[in-house]
């Protein structure tokens, strides 16, 4: 229940609509739009994955939930510096489900900062707020 509070915007009464809960009738309700939902396959750094397997088993939240609270986050930045020197070597393929219209938003994102949406995703992971689980 934690971790849907954190999801909650400032007013307390809104989710975000970039993940899998709204707010109904002022209940949390998981959604099953499959419109909503897509299947995407990219390559990301393994040993990001480990981390956010760690990170997941701690907070008991799915890791693709982590990585589009931190891609949320990281949409909500004013500034994007990326080192492209800096991308892992340790690339593997990860397949997951997004959200489409923050899928679109990271895919926008990547153009507009001339990196990949590979890119996009491994930075997300320093934008990862779980602070209110604690």
């Amino acid at each position: 229940m934690q971790y849907l509070e954190q999801l909650l915007n400032h007013d307390g009464y809104v989710l975000t609509n970039k993940l899998f809960w709204k707010m109904v009738n002022g209940k949390l309700i998981k959604t099953n739009n499959n419109e909503t939902i897509v299947k995407f396959r990219t390559n990301v750094s393994k040993s990001i994955l480990d981390q956010l397997d760690i990170l997941a088993a701690d907070y008991n939240i799915p890791r693709n939930h982590l990585i589009q609270n931190g891609l949320q986050n990281l949409l909500d930045q004013e500034q994007y510096i990326f080192n492209t020197e800096s991308r892992p070597k340790d690339r593997v393929q990860y397949k997951t489900t997004y959200h489409n219209e923050l899928l679109d938003d990271v895919r926008r994102f990547a153009k507009k900062h001339r990196v990949s949406i590979n890119d996009v995703i491994e930075h997300s992971v320093k934008f990862i707020d779980v602070a209110s689980h604690k």
